[in-house]
């Protein structure tokens, strides 16, 4: 198997600029997802954010985990469960809105915090779309003009702790999926691994590196690409011994945002017909939401057929 792609982004404005960006086009390509290095963002924020969410995991939610454990009675498991995950989470919107001053439970100090980072987390996503449409050959500021939508792109963050589980083998810390948005970006804890995607049929590790920031790629993109890129399955391993910390950013498209393939790549890949369906983003997360842990290719022919509806039904009232 061959090594993790690990991008160091401050080789982007060197003589190995060239070199930078085939990692990220064969990542992109082969993998669906590759590590940040130097990516700008500083280290004494980093580690402010990851000190402040352990905090207030151990003081906030901690128990709350440990109580609906209980209630479940998931300390005795006997058999695989399907329908849950192993993991405490909270949820915060930056983009088209921020909520993260209305979250009572995070003190001040947590709150400018996580806004510091998501500003940091949102520059980044926009340069490393700008990176993708010049690998693709597209022009510069085209994926951001097709998440923009009407009222800009949707950006949040997942705030996960994944605590020890008593029986790793029988309930997975987060269920087998793809991503549904646009780029994924993900602090993740640096001493607890857990992270794997699935290549040519194996689960692979995603290497804990201090400092770097994870991207995957998510069903959009592929979509925009016309297959080019692939989102891929991922899922979270629990463990045994040890509390792994994840903040996951989605930088995707806003809820009018209609997605298709981009003309160029339909034209570049010689298709007489798009690979794949043309949708609102909205429509695509509402079916998402039943069907987030099953296979991606239903829910892109489920889009292509109510299109088709559409179209007809376009057709019929003219």
């Amino acid at each position: 198997m061959a090594n993790f792609p690990v991008v160091d982004m401050g080789k982007l404005n060197t003589e190995e600029r060239a070199a930078a960006m085939e990692i990220i086009k064969d990542a992109c390509e082969n993998w669906g997802f590759f590590e940040l290095v130097n990516h700008g963002i500083s280290i004494e924020l980093m580690d402010t954010v990851e000190r402040l969410t352990k905090e207030y995991y151990k003081k906030t939610m901690e128990q709350r985990f440990k109580e609906m454990v209980a209630s479940k009675g998931l300390e005795s498991v006997q058999s695989e469960i399907n329908d849950l995950d192993w993991e405490s989470t909270f949820f915060l919107r930056h983009l088209p809105v921020s909520n993260v001053s209305d979250n009572s439970d995070l003190d001040e100090g947590y709150r400018k915090t996580m806004k510091k980072f998501a500003l940091e987390l949102e520059k980044l996503a926009e340069q490393l779309l700008d990176l993708l449409c010049e690998n693709l050959g597209l022009e510069k500021g085209y994926l951001k003009k097709v998440f923009y939508g009407s009222k800009g792109p949707n950006f949040g963050t997942k705030v996960s702790n994944y605590p020890p589980c008593p029986t790793p083998d029988l309930i997975k810390g987060l269920r087998a999926h793809t991503d549904a948005g646009g780029i994924i970006l993900l602090f993740q804890d640096d001493k607890v691994s857990g992270l794997q995607l699935l290549k040519d049929d194996q689960w692979i590790d995603v290497p804990p590196m201090r400092h770097s920031i994870v991207i995957n790629l998510g069903d959009q993109l592929e979509v925009i690409t016309n297959g080019k890129y692939k989102s891929v399955m991922r899922r979270v391993i629990a463990q045994a011994d040890d509390t792994r910390m994840s903040i996951a950013s989605f930088y995707n498209p806003g809820d009018d945002a209609v997605i298709s393939p981009a003309p160029a790549l339909v034209k570049e890949l010689d298709e007489t017909s798009q690979v794949y369906p043309k949708f609102v983003f909205d429509d695509y997360m509402k079916l998402y939401a039943g069907l987030k842990f099953q296979a991606k290719e239903p829910r892109f022919e489920a889009m292509k057929a109510n299109a088709s509806v559409v179209d007809v039904g376009a057709i019929a009232t003219v």
